[in-house]
């Protein structure tokens, strides 16, 4: 057991001692059933990340790498919010126009990080201003438009989307379906899993209900 003192009242909880492996990803429950092993190698990284973040938590998995967490957020949809703008952003930066971009020589990386974030993000002003852009940019690149931004993450698939508990509604199968997600793992568990369920189904991902919590704090 773990215990933590909170002003003179124990709060105990058992160790998350649970193994994560494939085993956990046989209850497909979806009209979809097609898993590549890839995205079951996906699936598990999600579920490791999870096991150590704090709660509520979700995470995006592409190719082998977590590429948006949502953690300690009050709601399960916030986090899947906070997670798909990070994996959004990890997305455009594969774009062709950011990586076409041409930084000053010697820039350093946090300010290359930095300036690609406000690039593709609400403040692209920051970067794009006079002033600025000759401090960033050898040549001023054009606005990564709005349109653009969508057009591009339309094209991608394959994302996974773990969570740490289950899905209480459909909502955040629909905000995952806006960042690629074509795969799911989830304990399940809740009075609406059909109404995700057929969220999934409308949007052909394949979800897995594993029935495992790591709903730990």
């Amino acid at each position: 057991m773990e215990h933590k003192d909170v002003f003179g009242i124990t709060f105990e909880q058992g160790r998350n001692e649970v193994k994560i492996d494939e085993s956990l990803l046989t209850n497909v429950v979806t009209k979809n059933k097609d898993i590549p092993e890839s995205a079951k190698h996906d699936m598990i990284i999600s579920l490791i990340t999870l096991k150590y973040t704090q709660s509520n938590s979700v995470c995006f998995v592409k190719d082998g790498q977590a590429i948006g967490i949502g953690a300690g957020q009050q709601s399960r949809v916030h986090c899947v919010r906070l997670a798909g703008q990070k994996a959004d952003n990890w997305l455009l930066r594969q774009c062709p126009k950011v990586m076409d971009l041409q930084f000053v020589d010697g820039i350093k990386r946090a300010d290359r990080d930095n300036a690609i974030d406000n690039y593709i993000g609400e403040a692209y002003m920051d970067v794009l201003k006079d002033g600025a852009w000759q401090k960033i940019f050898k040549v001023k690149p054009d606005r990564l438009t709005d349109e653009e931004k969508r057009e591009w993450l339309d094209k991608m698939d394959g994302v996974v989307l773990g969570s740490d508990a289950f899905f209480p509604f459909y909502d955040s199968i629909e905000r995952g379906a806006k960042s690629g997600v074509k795969y799911v793992v989830q304990p399940g568990g809740s009075i609406r899993d059909q109404d995700v369920i057929d969220c999934c189904d409308e949007y052909g991902i394949a979800m897995v209900c594993n029935g495992v919590r790591l709903f730990h704090h």
